[in-house]
């Protein structure tokens, strides 16, 4: 069954306006992330993933990231438009996520930009914001994007979508 674009309001963007293939922008957003009481990024200079159907996912440099906290892990996976990424697991204290950061070291031509910068799952994090707002992650988990009141769907993830 083909979705139901939701109109967005002023204010707001439609994942369903975002192109495919994807588009790699800037961002100015204010990005923070916090994972058992620590801050483990903080940004205002991260890229952004506009892929149809699909809320955004977003990439931060390195420099801003805490990286003491992160540990790279066996395996990689491979994406039709950014190419191979490679993932990271995060440990503050006594707590662990595993694979919740991934990265593309060499990625295709049209992402070189955020070469090695880091994206997280919001899910297993304490707090995920963008510009203040506390993020619902995207639906499912395969996939990444960050859902803010500035984005309507319905988004890649939710039952039933696997088709689209």
């Amino acid at each position: 069954m083909a979705p139901q674009r939701i109109q967005p309001q002023p204010g707001q963007e439609s994942v369903w306006d975002y192109p495919r293939p994807p588009r790699l922008e800037p961002s100015s957003q204010h990005i923070q992330i916090r994972f058992n009481g620590v801050t483990i990024a903080d940004t205002t200079a991260a890229y952004r993933v506009l892929e149809t159907s699909h809320p955004p996912v977003y990439y931060l440099p390195p420099h801003d990231i805490a990286r003491q906290y992160l540990m790279p892990v066996a395996g990689s996976s491979w994406c039709e438009w950014k190419g191979v990424a490679v993932y990271f697991s995060l440990a503050v204290g006594e707590r662990r996520a595993e694979k919740v950061g991934w990265a593309y070291p060499k990625p295709s031509a049209d992402f070189t930009a955020m070469a090695g910068y880091i994206a997280f799952y919001a899910a297993p994090m304490d707090s995920c914001q963008v510009d203040g707002e506390q993020v619902t992650p995207q639906p499912g988990d395969f996939y990444g994007g960050w859902i803010t009141s500035a984005i309507v769907g319905p988004f890649k993830g939710e039952p039933g979508s696997w088709g689209w």
